[in-house]
């Protein structure tokens, strides 16, 4: 039996935030305190207020929703929050909770202050989510006893504990089950230079030679987010090693990140392509998401997770009733001249049929 992977599939995972296989061994680089963090300052900031004023009080810190892009360091600052606290954390995931009862187990087997962390929260069950109110507020859950007419309900107190939910996409949150979190915290895209760092700290962890050149290549180039910067890492020293002396070098890795097809801002294939398709299919827009992701084979969620956030950010593409539309700079980027007639700006371009 053969096994064939394309380069493009290569691409799409290294520079996709969500987790994968390989990523295993990404355990090891995660901080395990706050002054470890890197980034995210101002949720750094207030969360260590939060957690100095819960542990002077003996109490358990408040329920937390972190919710941002993916790979940004939602579950390692819940590990970072039960260890600030001294106390048991319980990882679970939304689609994971089928059943009221799983939940049932997962909050009755919680000790005194421990935490239980939900990631993908917003896919939880809305049955199982009926369950967390009760438990969020009053620290109690209503189990049923039996079936049919004869069925009872008691309501069995909990130990105080506290709910760690994270989510890549907070507007599917139900309003009820977002109001009963205490402390929200929005984790934003990493700068270059809180990436460098993060490069830099990994590099030492994994015994990688590196210069600070090559380490500002791969910053830039890593979408603004840790987890592709340490697996980009990890592909830049497979280079180094065999094509060059072992260590980092801002040529080593361009050439590597080249080689790779991700571009000096850190678009992959399939950014270029939706840009593209965007300015040559439909006139630079608007264009409705699902005809996109028709016309690039691609999964709505997909486009609207990984790859709009960072274009958003970098300003080639924008969101508006209509659709998506492409930007001058998106023009630019892919040396694609501006229409005559919408030179002033792109994203407002009509087609003629």
């Amino acid at each position: 039996m053969s096994i064939e992977i394309s380069g493009e599939s290569l691409t799409k995972d290294l520079t996709r935030a969500s987790f994968v296989p390989e990523d295993e061994g990404e355990f090891s680089l995660r901080p395990q305190t706050l002054k470890e963090y890197i980034g995210q300052k101002k949720a750094k900031e207030n969360l260590q207020v939060y957690i100095q004023a819960a542990r002077q009080r003996g109490e358990a810190l408040d329920h937390v929703l972190l919710h941002g892009p993916p790979g940004l360091g939602k579950t390692t600052l819940a590990q970072i929050i039960a260890n600030e606290m001294g106390v048991n954390i319980r990882k679970t995931s939304g689609p994971a909770i089928e059943k009221p009862r799983d939940l049932a187990a997962l909050l009755t087997n919680l000790n005194d202050n421990d935490i239980l962390f939900v990631d993908e929260i917003h896919r939880l069950n809305r049955s199982v989510e009926e369950i967390l109110y009760p438990a969020m507020e009053d620290g109690e859950i209503d189990i049923i006893i039996g079936q049919g007419p004869s069925a009872d309900s008691i309501r069995l107190p909990l130990k105080k504990f506290t709910l760690i939910g994270a989510t890549t996409r907070s507007g599917q949150i139900s309003a009820p089950l977002r109001d009963r979190f205490g402390i929200i915290l929005k984790l934003e895209l990493y700068s270059p230079e809180e990436l460098e760092l993060i490069i830099h700290r990994s590099a030492d962890l994994l015994h990688i030679g590196i210069e600070p050149q090559g380490a500002a290549e791969i910053a830039k180039r890593c979408r603004g987010t840790p987890r592709i910067a340490n697996r980009l890492l990890k592909r830049v020293r497979d280079f180094a090693e065999v094509t060059a002396d072992g260590v980092i070098t801002k040529s080593v890795a361009d050439d590597a990140l080249t080689r790779l097809d991700i571009d000096h801002l850190g678009l992959d294939n399939i950014d270029r392509r939706l840009l593209s398709s965007i300015i040559m299919q439909y006139g630079g827009g608007p264009v409705g998401l699902e005809t996109l992701a028709a016309t690039i084979n691609e999964e709505t969620v997909t486009i609207e997770d990984v790859y709009e956030p960072y274009l958003l950010q970098q300003g080639f593409l924008t969101r508006t009733p209509r659709g998506r539309c492409a930007t001058r700079q998106a023009y630019e980027h892919l040396h694609i001249p501006l229409p005559m007639e919408n030179s002033g700006n792109p994203a407002q371009m009509k087609m003629d049929f």
